[in-house]
């Protein structure tokens, strides 16, 4: 069986990882945050308090921040990355999706950042 094959790419500059953040910065603040954390409601369990992004490398990761209300940890915060851009080359990125097992699965692939932050709802 033959493995996944990896390809040398160029990496971001600065510049380039700067301008991506910012746009992403952007679509967290006007359509991730306003449809699915209007608000925080705390609750007996983990909730969401926060939506941020972050570099890692070449990949720019959305991360959902949640706060435990469990009585051995109350008040605790931790991230959870849900969904990231993995740059493969020229200004085109591999959107990928984190499963419930950990595993990042690949939802569309070669996308301009357009297209990548396309939002239909």
């Amino acid at each position: 069986m033959a493995g996944r094959r990896g390809v040398w790419v160029k990496g971001l500059s600065k510049d380039d990882k700067a301008a991506i953040a910012a746009t992403c910065e952007r679509f967290i603040t006007e359509v991730l945050i306003p449809r699915f954390l209007p608000e925080v409601r705390p609750t007996d369990f983990n909730y969401p308090v926060a939506i941020t992004g972050k570099w890692r490398g070449d990949k720019y990761s959305f991360i959902q921040r949640y706060r435990s209300c469990f009585t051995d940890n109350a008040g605790k915060e931790f991230d959870a990355a849900f969904a990231r851009l993995d740059h493969v080359g020229s200004h085109r990125f591999d959107l990928m999706w984190h499963r419930h097992t950990g595993q990042w699965l690949c939802f569309r692939a070669g996308v301009s950042l357009a297209d990548a932050l396309r939002w239909k709802a």
